[in-house]
C-alpha cells in the first residue's frame, strides 16, 4: 500500500501535525489581524500574546470537533480518489480556513475583548474577508507546507532506520 510521505500515518504523527500547524497558525494569524485592526505596534503585539494561548485552545477544540467533521463531508462531495494530493490539499485548507475563519471572527473578538457582545456579528462581513484571507494564504504558504516538511522527513528517517534494520537481519 502507498503512503504520502508528507502525511500522518498515526494518531502520535497527526498530533505533531496539527501542533505545527497550530503554533505556526495562531502565532502569525491573531498577530497579523490584530496588527489590521487596531496598528502595528509593541503594545498591540503584546495585547495579542495575552490571548494567543486560549486561542490556541479553542482553535484546537474548533478543529477537532467543528472543522474536520465538516471538511470530511465537504471533501468527499468535491473531491475524488483520482484527484491530486495538491488539488486535496487546496481543498482542504480552503474549507477548513473558511469553517474556521467564520467561528473565529467571532469568538476570537470575544476572546480579545472580554466580553460577549453582538458587534462581532454585527461587522462579521466586514472583517471575515480580511480575516480569511490572511489565514487562507498564511495556511498555504507557511504552516501546512512546513508541517508537511516535518511529517515528511520524519517519515524518511523512518523509511532509512527500517531499511538498515533490513540489512543488519
Amino acid at each position: 500500500m502507498y503512503y504520502e510521505m508528507r502525511l500522518p500515518r498515526n494518531t502520535k504523527e497527526g498530533l505533531l501535525f496539527m501542533l505545527i500547524v497550530s503554533i505556526i497558525s495562531v502565532n502569525t494569524i491573531a498577530p497579523l489581524i490584530m496588527g489590521y485592526e487596531f496598528g502595528f505596534n509593541k503594545e498591540n503585539y503584546l495585547k495579542t500574546l495575552r490571548v494567543i494561548p486560549i486561542m490556541w485552545i479553542i482553535v484546537l477544540c474548533l478543529v477537532n470537533l467543528v472543522a474536520r467533521p465538516l471538511v470530511g463531508k465537504l471533501m468527499a462531495k468535491f473531491t475524488k480518489p483520482t484527484d491530486s494530493f495538491n488539488a486535496k490539499t487546496l481543498f482542504n485548507i480552503f474549507f477548513s480556513v473558511t469553517i474556521l475563519s467564520i467561528c473565529l471572527t467571532v469568538i476570537g473578538s470575544w476572546v480579545g475583548q472580554r466580553q460577549f457582545s453582538l458587534d462581532p456579528i454585527r461587522e462579521f462581513f466586514y472583517h471575515w474577508p480580511k480575516n480569511f484571507f490572511i489565514a487562507f494564504w498564511i495556511e498555504t504558504l507557511l504552516a501546512q507546507p512546513i508541517a508537511r516538511f516535518v511529517i515528511k522527513r520524519l517519515h524518511a528517517r523512518q523509511a532509512a532506520k527500517a531499511a538498515v534494520e533490513n540489512v543488519e537481519a
